[in-house]
């Protein structure tokens, strides 16, 4: 079975970081396209930022600028950095693989980041 654990949500003012990170087992970790979600309740899960096997990166046209995704082979850790962090940044945030081959997606179970004062 294939968990995902995202850590790093949180409640942080505007204009502050947060920093959230994936583990993903290793097996799953290369070849494969990565990526962060965010839902709002009430509506649809989109899309944040995304970074494929050869660490090409894409981003939402909102967060563009302000996050940055990366990924660490030696830990098998996806990661998103928020910076200049807006209120409608809140959301439940999710890490996302989606496998090359089959093309099933895992999901990690959401963490939550609020930005507000």
């Amino acid at each position: 079975q294939v968990q995902l654990v995202e850590s790093g949500g949180g409640l942080v003012q505007p204009g502050g970081s947060l920093r959230l990170s994936c583990e993903v087992p290793g097996r799953i970790f290369k070849n494969n396209y990565m990526a962060w979600y965010r839902q709002v309740e009430g509506k649809e899960r989109e899309l944040v930022a995304g970074i494929t096997s050869t660490g090409d990166t894409n981003y939402a046209d909102a967060v563009h600028g302000r996050f940055t995704i990366s990924k660490d082979y030696l830990k098998s850790t996806l990661s998103l950095q928020m910076n200049n962090l807006k209120p409608e940044d809140t959301a439940v945030y999710y890490c996302n693989v989606l496998m090359a081959i089959s093309r099933w997606n895992y999901w990690g179970q959401g963490t939550q980041v609020t930005v507000s004062s």
